[in-house]
């Protein structure tokens, strides 16, 4: 068998083996459960479309990936907080934000538990634990067993995915 051809299989394959388990795109046109004291939020991909930046929906809404290095978030030393970028929960503190040399913003606690939403994806037919935002569904990035302590999670977020707030700053009301 050619190389090609394997790799067109495995594709193949990884997408037979992923077949039931939800895509970002399906879990944006579905209300996403309710996160204790903040209103659920369903909007459809042409609202959200028509309220964020085209490279921000790209990453929320289509699991696009923003280039290594591109988000000067992932340098960002402030004490404060970062919100999803789509409906503005706030998702993580400045305090279990960590430099982990990827490029890309990473944190090895959420503020909150509930406020992260995981499932299981598959980049060739690798299983990986992605997490969104569990009040709009938006895709943050991936979260990995390699981070420091306390918790050796690795949060790695688009950068794209989050808007950060200084600590002295008015967060945003959520989006409704």
């Amino acid at each position: 068998m050619r190389r090609r051809s394997f790799i067109k299989l495995v594709g193949t394959l990884g997408g037979a083996v992923a077949f039931g388990v939800p895509t970002a795109r399906a879990a944006s046109e579905t209300q996403p459960p309710a996160v204790p004291g903040f209103p659920p939020i369903a909007k459809s991909k042409d609202e959200w479309r028509a309220i964020l930046e085209p490279e921000r929906y790209a990453v929320l809404f289509e699991e696009s990936t923003e280039r290594a290095g591109s988000s000067p978030l992932d340098k960002e030393k402030r004490d404060g907080t970062f919100l999803c970028a789509a409906c503005f929960l706030p998702l993580f503190d400045s305090t279990g934000k960590y430099d982990s040399g990827t490029g890309w913003p990473s944190f090895f606690q959420p503020i909150d538990p509930s406020r992260i939403g995981t499932r299981t994806d598959y980049w060739l037919i690798v299983p990986r634990t992605e997490y969104h935002c569990a009040r709009c569904g938006g895709h943050q990035g991936h979260v990995f067993d390699d981070g420091p302590s306390p918790t050796h999670k690795r949060y790695c977020n688009n950068g794209l995915a989050l808007v950060f707030v200084p600590r002295d700053g008015r967060l945003p009301d959520l989006r409704q």
